[in-house]
């Protein structure tokens, strides 16, 4: 919108001038249609429900509480208009356009204004013609310092004076400025007035200037000083330009690449995170979260720090691969209760590629409405705030989150920039989210950026900026991690290096014979008799451990590891156990002797059925755990005499539909806004057509003989009637309409508005007249 847009059509072509409009009303009724659609879209609260007149949408556009939610998007540019016009009195008044250029002649040029007053006319915050100005009242309350401090002259302190003068002031003086901070930023104080003592705490702030005179008895926290005090970006309100960002640039493919080392590292701890609840399920608290004491236990089990950690579970809930439930199989001490357990679609996730994984857990937290670094804080009881609770609740940390890494795409890619400077920033374009946008929680923001990969090097990464505008973030991510390696070296300590992140396939392979020692962009696996024992275990030969080695490895076998390889093969599997509910055979008479006559025997309750067989009514997995820890090597196997692997695969809970994190608005379409429009323009034209011919001229409901006859006159002279009509939801509207027929209770007539025939039901037709 434009100042040359003052003179608008209306729907029916004729030309209409808001030059002169007395209320907001005759200003929106001069709106083109698709100024009206773009109101609408930019403040939605006002088509729910759709207003019947512009009378309707002037009044809601006035509301107090619909302005507060306009007034969160604009800058500190906006806000310094808007404070000129209210010094000019614009809500009582027109102001002269003229007056308001020459106040901010010093500050902004022409065309800053224009651009900013057209931004504040498209959400009905300010309107007028050309020459005048006028502001809806309700803006007033809504501007976030004191209406006239940009008159007044510039503050003598900056940061660094006003955190200096600060550190020196005695619990008196703090606790004053402290009360002003969390409290409105006027105080009444008799010891404002001349002539009170210069020792009192009041006047040496004032001398200080960390407080400013206004009158005898009132006193005034500076704006800058209130920022300092509640730790939010500090920025200069009467400056109408906004602050600048420094930062660096990094090569792209730098960047990308440490994204991609910490989303390989991210993948992995999470791994770690689903095998340690799936092998111990964790007790949920009455209240539902994740007790301390167990989130320190899986700290421990997996080797990851607990803040990380505490990140870590919120996102795999968030993603759905753990919940809260009654886990299968129960935990063995089951009491009832719920458990945080992986889910039945984690062994889906679990062999996915790595940047599909990555993406599942990135997605989630880029929409998660709480704040994971709220964790392990005090709540209002001096309890520490745990996982997966109430207390981590933050609605209002997705456009958080949006905000802090669009400001990063802004800058370019491989621009990085500092958390103090994006916090000032972004404090300036949202003032009145200054409380959630400090340095602090920027700070952990992108902390937690930088862990999932989005962020590296202080610069947003090509997957963390295809995932924000919503391109195809899993495929960069893919593209930026190095490409998987085919082979391993294996060292003479019998310790294998995977220089890179291994196929799929040499991954399973080595994981399988090898238990993991170090983790990174070059891990260290470590090879055992165990480790070798569980690869014979799920069915794997000699022949093939060596095939596996002798193929894969860059670096010579060591002959340690061919003899181990042979002396675990030699001895695994000479003792077989079966379900009978579990039997044990051995080709070796003497053995199956030996094993019978340990004290193992009896805690099995084995019973030989024959000089090479025993059966027990132990489970087969029990069978196998007591003769290993008595020092035997069986091996399982199946009906057929084939091994089976019986690892555990680890506890799960079934997947269950989630409530919505958040109740998010419906975004309306333009078709749906258009709708409006048009049901805008036919209430207003109804509303001024109830001519000659209504039914009942007070809008009561007119008697349903009289309505059908002049209903079924007007369909056979195919007619236009305005008729007033309340819907289910008890919405009360008048609208043109072009009867087709009526009967069976029922009246079919061509809407207008939303350019189709509607059946409207005659009992709640309360009005009829005919349109001359």
């Amino acid at each position: 919108m434009t100042d040359t847009d003052d003179t608008t059509a209306s729907t029916n072509g004729t030309a209409v001038s808001p030059h002169g409009a007395a209320t907001l009303a005759d200003w929106l009724a001069a709106r083109s249609d698709a100024e009206l659609t773009d109101l609408l879209r930019r403040r939605p609260d006002l088509a729910v429900p759709p207003p019947a007149t512009i009378v309707v949408l002037a009044g809601r556009a006035e509301q107090r509480a619909s302005v507060a939610r306009a007034a969160d998007n604009l800058t500190s540019l906006d806000f310094g208009v808007l404070e000129l016009l209210a010094l000019g009195r614009a809500d009582e008044v027109p102001v002269p356009r003229a007056t308001l250029q020459e106040a901010v002649r010093s500050r902004a040029t022409k065309k800053t204004v224009d651009a900013t007053l057209d931004g504040l006319r498209s959400v009905g915050i300010v309107w007028g013609d050309k020459t005048t100005l006028r502001i809806v009242p309700a803006v007033v309350a809504t501007i976030p310092w004191r209406v006239g401090r940009s008159a007044e002259p510039v503050e003598t302190l900056d940061e660094a004076g006003i955190t200096a003068a600060l550190a020196g002031l005695q619990t008196a003086e703090r606790d004053i400025l402290e009360t002003l901070a969390k409290s409105s930023s006027i105080g009444r104080t008799r010891d404002a007035a001349p002539g009170t003592p210069p020792d009192r705490p009041v006047q040496r702030l004032l001398a200080a200037g960390l407080l400013r005179w206004i009158d005898d008895e009132t006193v005034e926290l500076p704006f800058q000083v209130r920022q300092v005090l509640r730790g939010e970006a500090v920025f200069d309100p009467t400056s109408l330009a906004a602050p600048t960002v420094t930062g660096r640039k990094h090569k792209p493919a730098d960047i990308n690449a440490a994204a991609a080392g910490e989303a390989i590292e991210l993948v992995r701890h999470c791994e770690d995170v689903v095998k340690a609840l799936g092998e111990i399920p964790a007790p949920a608290l009455r209240a539902g979260g994740l007790g301390v004491r167990e989130l320190r236990r899986i700290a421990k089990t997996s080797g990851i720090d607990e803040n990380r950690l505490s990140l870590l579970v919120e996102l795999l809930a968030a993603a759905g691969l753990i919940a809260s439930g009654t886990p299968d199989p129960a935990p063995t001490s089951d009491t009832g209760e719920n458990y945080w357990a992986p889910t039945t679609v984690v062994d889906n996730w679990l062999t996915s590629p790595v940047a599909r994984r990555w993406h599942a857990l990135a997605a989630a937290w880029l929409e998660l409405p709480r704040m994971a670094w709220f964790i392990g804080m005090r709540d209002a009881n001096d309890k520490p705030v745990a996982a997966l609770s109430e207390e981590v609740r933050a609605p209002s940390a997705p456009r958080d989150r949006q905000a802090i890494l669009g400001l990063l795409a802004e800058l370019g890619s491989g621009h990085s920039a500092d958390p103090a400077e994006v916090s000032r920033l972004l404090a300036w374009r949202r003032p009145r989210w200054g409380a959630r946008l400090r340095v602090h929680a920027v700070e952990r923001t992108l902390e937690e950026a930088a862990t999932l990969g989005l962020v590296a090097r202080g610069a947003l990464s090509s997957p963390g900026r295809a995932l924000l505008h919503g391109g195809d973030a899993e495929a960069e991510m893919h593209a930026s991690l190095p490409e998987p390696v085919d082979h391993v070296l294996v060292q003479a300590d019998l310790t294998v290096v995977a220089p890179g992140p291994l196929t799929p396939e040499l991954l399973e392979q080595v994981t399988l014979v090898a238990d993991i020692e170090s983790a990174g962009a070059a891990s260290m696996y470590r090879i055992s008799e165990d480790s070798i024992r569980r690869a014979l275990d799920v069915g794997m030969t000699a022949a093939e451990l060596h095939s596996l080695f002798a193929t894969r490895s860059r670096t010579p076998v060591p002959q340690s590891l061919s003899y181990l390889i042979d002396d675990v093969a030699r001895r695994h599997g000479r003792l077989r156990a079966g379900v009978a509910a579990s039997f044990v055979r051995c080709e070796d008479p003497t053995l199956l002797a030996e094993v019978l006559a340990s004290p193992v025997a009896a805690s099995l309750a084995l019973r030989a059925l024959a000089p090479t067989v025993a059966v027990s009514q132990a489970p087969l997995r029990e069978v196998l755990g007591e003769l290993r820890a008595a020092g035997f090597a069986p091996a399982g196997e199946d009906s057929s005499g084939a091994l089976v692997d019986l690892r555990p695969r680890g506890a799960r809970v079934l997947t269950r539909r989630k409530a919505p994190a958040s109740r998010t608005p419906a975004v309306a379409t333009d078709a749906q806004l258009d709708a409006v429009v048009r049901t805008l323009r036919a209430g207003d034209l109804a509303a001024s057509t109830r001519g000659s011919g209504s039914i009942r001229s007070d809008g009561s409901r007119a008697s349903s003989a009289a309505t059908i006859a002049l209903l079924n006159a007007a369909a056979r002279e195919r007619s236009s009637v305005t008729i007033g009509y309340v819907d289910a939801q008890g919405v009360a509207t008048h609208r043109i309409v072009d009867p087709v027929s009526v009967g069976g209770g029922q009246l079919d007539a061509f809407d207008p508005a939303s350019g189709a025939v509607r059946r409207f039901t005659l009992h709640r037709i309360t009005s009829v007249a005919r349109v001359d």
